[in-house]
């Protein structure tokens, strides 16, 4: 059900690679405020966990969620679903400002969580939640799809961690979106619901930053924001920057945008720049303007020549089966709970520390 129009509602669809057998690995939806849900729960699905319910307080995104999803019984409560023993995951897309909170309303109750990103939109609740982990010992992932769910993106890590470009020193990522306001809800343009735009969409570049050069820590030297384009919504931000540095002396410089125009042909042209000590990496996740309307091109660039692939369908989104292995084994092969928490709270330091550019 991938939109070329909107990227909330991105979600890819791969081929079904289970990790568990039928009933083993039981999970619901609760808030569905954000389109990333129905990525989320195909990533999920594909790796064998069934979706058995679901909860909103607003029945016409249920029923909407229902129809792609019709083995999810919808639930009349929250505490339906949080009071069911055989569920052991619940995947949550309600407002970003509100998701903290209910993932601390998931791990009370016995319940692992997987969260749209931001994840968080303070630093207050992110500490909240590594205390939360600690004394529960469970999970809280958190759903960055720009890395996580797009081929290409994953197979550049596949080729750092092989050494194909060396040393990792340098990343560039550009994560353009379009707008379409009319469809867009009330708490998108106001940042004290989603967080800011560095908070927000800046949260997949930092993810990929820290995955990227394997870094453990980063410093935010210098942010910015502004609204260039949408005078009606005052408190909104169409476009943010920031620069980096990692604790192992990689460098960053990411920059988002809510620009994308029209006459694109699908939501966002968002690439990254991987500059290593023996070649380089391209990413062209989306599109290839002007060349091919698919997504997912990689190209490479090192001491045995120039190469280009096309990733799609080839690849597969290993962090889905990782990450329900993880829950059931107690390992941390999908991503760390650490790491997860340092890029949400870098892009929200990112957010805070930011210049506010004044425009005409």
């Amino acid at each position: 059900m991938t939109n070329k129009q909107d990227g909330m509602n991105y979600a890819p669809k791969g081929k079904p690679n289970p990790v568990v057998g039928k009933g083993e690995f039981r999970f619901a939806a609760i808030g569905l405020d954000h389109g990333h849900i129905y990525g989320m729960c195909n990533g999920l699905m594909e790796a064998g966990a069934e979706l058995v319910a679901v909860y909103d307080p607003d029945p016409e995104k249920v029923k909407r969620f229902v129809n792609t999803f019709p083995q999810a019984i919808a639930a009349q409560t929250e505490e339906e679903i949080l009071n069911d023993p055989q569920i052991k995951l619940i995947a949550g897309a309600c407002i970003p400002s509100e998701r903290g909170a209910l993932g601390l309303r998931a791990l009370e109750h016995g319940k692992h969580y997987f969260v749209d990103k931001p994840a968080f939109t303070t630093l207050e609740q992110v500490d909240q939640a590594r205390l939360k982990t600690k004394e529960t010992g469970l999970k809280w992932g958190i759903y960055y799809g720009e890395r996580l769910h797009v081929e290409s993106a994953v197979f550049a890590g596949q080729l750092i961690e092989e050494g194909a470009i060396g040393r990792v020193v340098q990343v560039i990522g550009t994560g353009p979106h379009r707008a379409n306001v009319k469809a867009r809800p009330d708490w998108f343009f106001d940042p004290a619901y989603y967080g800011g735009i560095l908070c927000d969409i800046g949260s997949h570049q930092i993810e990929q930053f820290l995955s990227y050069t394997g870094a453990k820590d980063a410093k935010v030297l210098h942010s910015k924001v502004a609204n260039y384009n949408f005078k009606n919504y005052p408190k909104f931000e169409d476009f943010g920057d920031a620069t980096l540095v990692a604790d192992n002396g990689a460098t960053f410089y990411f920059r988002v945008d809510w620009l994308t125009p029209d006459g694109l042909g699908t939501w966002g042209d968002g690439r990254t720049f991987i500059l290593g000590t023996d070649g380089y990496i391209e990413i062209r996740k989306y599109i290839d303007i002007a060349r091919e309307a698919s997504g997912n091109h990689l190209y490479l660039v090192n001491h045995e020549g120039e190469r280009h692939f096309d990733c799609s369908g080839k690849v597969g989104y290993p962090y889905f089966g990782e990450f329900i292995l993880d829950i059931l084994n107690g390992t941390e092969n999908a991503m760390t709970q650490e790491h997860a928490f340092k890029a949400a709270a870098l892009c929200i330091e990112a957010q805070t520390s930011a210049i506010k550019i004044e425009t005409a």
